[in-house]
């Protein structure tokens, strides 16, 4: 699958594959999620949880949240658990190495949440076969796909 470049060279997908990429996913690592239900993190998982995704909460300082068992990493998810989406609300800094444990984990996408936009990630994903989407709630994009 190509992956469109925006005229300001940011790589990102387009809508067509961000509809693929939801049809085609069922479990989704929160990466850097909270366990206080007013932060977006929270929320997000929430809302995907309630719409029938499995969550894998991934946060070091966490043991649970929303019921499920919390992983310091995406590299600490027990082999046995396939994960579709990485969904990532950590700070920009951050992005190169959820990429790098990504691509060892061997998820398929990487998802930067709303604000979120690192470049040299984004393409580091895509050279090891990653799709990747930048700046975009995956919690908005599923429920605008829904309403249709």
């Amino acid at each position: 699958m190509a992956f469109a470049m925006e005229p300001n060279l940011c790589l990102n997908a387009s809508d067509d594959q961000i509809a693929g990429i939801l049809s085609a996913s069922r479990t989704i690592a929160v990466v850097g999620i909270s366990a206080k239900p007013e932060r977006d993190s929270h929320r997000v998982a929430a809302y995907l949880q309630e719409a029938g995704f499995r969550i894998v909460p991934v946060n070091p300082g966490l043991s649970e949240v929303l019921g499920e068992p919390c992983y310091p990493s995406l590299a600490a998810i027990p082999g046995a658990v396939s994960v579709d989406i990485a969904d990532v609300f950590r700070r920009v800094e951050h992005l190169p190495d959820v990429v790098e444990d990504a691509i060892v984990r061997a998820v398929p996408v990487v998802w930067f949440q709303s604000g979120l936009r690192h470049d040299g990630a984004a393409a580091r994903a895509m050279a090891a076969g990653l799709k990747v989407v930048q700046d975009r709630c995956l919690k908005v994009e599923h429920m605008r796909r829904k309403e249709r």
